[in-house]
């Protein structure tokens, strides 16, 4: 049996641009690509924390350590410029693998410069 299985996660990422009259897609600063795993044209789902709004678009890289996340085309209806955003990507893994899949989580300061990368989320103390 094949399982779907979070693979990156960029946490709470800052949008920095959302271009209307542009071809598409979501430009991410190429360092926190490189840093999640994230690939150039991957798939990529992102979940806008200030709004509710989910979508699914694909990663362009944007000017290392620029701190860019512009959300372009149609999608810029969908988060505007200061919104947390967290983006994801998924795999499919076979069921046998999944207890040593380990995702890469990857934490960001307000100007989405790296703070931490973590392989799983640490349970909430409440």
């Amino acid at each position: 049996m094949i399982k779907t299985v979070l693979n990156a996660k960029l946490h709470r990422v800052t949008t920095t641009h959302a271009e209307l009259d542009y071809e598409g897609s979501c430009a991410i600063d190429g360092q926190l690509l490189d840093v999640a795993g994230i690939h150039e044209y991957e798939q990529i789902h992102i979940y806008n924390v200030n709004n509710g709004e989910r979508f699914v678009t694909y990663a362009i890289r944007a000017e290392e350590k620029s701190g860019i996340i512009s959300v372009n085309g149609a999608a810029a209806h969908k988060a505007r410029p200061g919104d947390l955003l967290i983006i994801c990507t998924f795999a499919q893994i076979d069921a046998a693998d999944i207890k040593q899949h380990q995702p890469t989580l990857v934490y960001v300061d307000a100007a989405n410069c790296v703070t931490a990368k973590k392989s799983s989320i640490a349970p909430q103390k409440g």
